[in-house]
């Protein structure tokens, strides 16, 4: 039986980990949790997440955003239920950002009594001597930020590092590609990385980004804001946001229609030779 199918109803009098004992006890917030639970079932079951090994370990990144909090908080739920049968291990990368609130992670998951690591590497110095002034620092930000998580997934025995995007930063990410760098690419729910030693996941690739907004806010999560670095503004990102956000507001259902045309790729429709052997027909 698939993840997808092994339903098990949710009764808040049997009670849960304990990142949920807070949850409010309203109907909209059990049919939210639900709703975020049955997706992130359906992603590890659709995309085979799980290898099913004895003792099998999963790094969950840990942000201090909305996403990493709820992405810990579901993988957590659906551990306490029997149907995660993977240890995991929350980990934060403080990365040196001026202000960054030091102890606020740490506390949060001694207090739930979850297992995890804190590492401190200053990438940002490095980061705001290689970018230009004025330039975002994202991208090389990110790009030492997983090299870290890599090195200390392999120190820890994980077989993957697990991390919080969703539906909407899959769909951003494809038309970043699309309009500025001319290819067909989006975010793999599932991927090996380029040493072959550990896969890179995406539970929550069919969760929307509101409901996990949701989520995270009746949970009254302590967010860590993504903007102390000051290089947020005017991001690429933030316009593909808006675009979506507004064909979703003038035709309700456009993003669930887009992310299903990223699981049905026709490539004899397209224009790449090395997909299609056209020289062949």
């Amino acid at each position: 039986m698939s993840l997808a199918e092994d339903i098990v109803e949710l009764d808040d009098s049997v009670g849960g980990p304990s990142l949920l004992r807070g949850a409010p006890d309203s109907v909209s917030f059990n049919k939210l949790r639900k709703r975020l639970i049955r997706q992130v079932r359906q992603a590890l079951d659709d995309f085979s997440m799980i290898c099913g090994q004895a003792g099998e370990r999963w790094l969950v990144c840990l942000s201090g955003g909305k996403d990493s909090y709820a992405l810990l908080a579901i993988l957590s739920d659906l551990k306490w239920r029997g149907s995660l049968p993977v240890d995991l291990l929350a980990c934060n990368l403080d990365q040196g950002q001026p202000g960054f609130p030091k102890h606020v992670l740490p506390e949060f998951l001694s207090a739930h009594g979850i297992a995890h690591r804190i590492e401190y590497r200053d990438t940002y110095s490095i980061v705001t001597e290689k970018v230009p002034e004025g330039g975002t620092y994202c991208a090389l930000c990110s790009r030492l930020r997983r090299a870290n998580l890599y090195r200390i997934a392999r120190e820890e025995g994980c077989s993957a590092i697990v991390l919080g995007h969703h539906r909407e930063d899959i769909l951003e990410t494809f038309f970043l590609n699309l309009m500025y760098a001319g290819r067909l690419e989006a975010m793999p729910p599932k991927l090996r990385n380029d040493e072959g030693d550990l896969m890179v996941l995406r539970p929550m690739a069919y969760a929307a980004e509101d409901d996990i907004a949701k989520f995270s806010a009746a949970l009254q999560f302590p967010i860590i804001p993504c903007d102390l670095c000051g290089s947020q503004d005017g991001l690429k990102r933030n316009a593909m946001k808006a675009m979506l956000e507004e064909m979703e507001r003038r035709q309700p259902g456009r993003k669930d229609t887009m992310l299903k045309a990223l699981m049905n790729v026709k490539s004899s429709h397209l224009l790449d030779r090395k997909l299609f052997d056209f020289s062949g027909l």
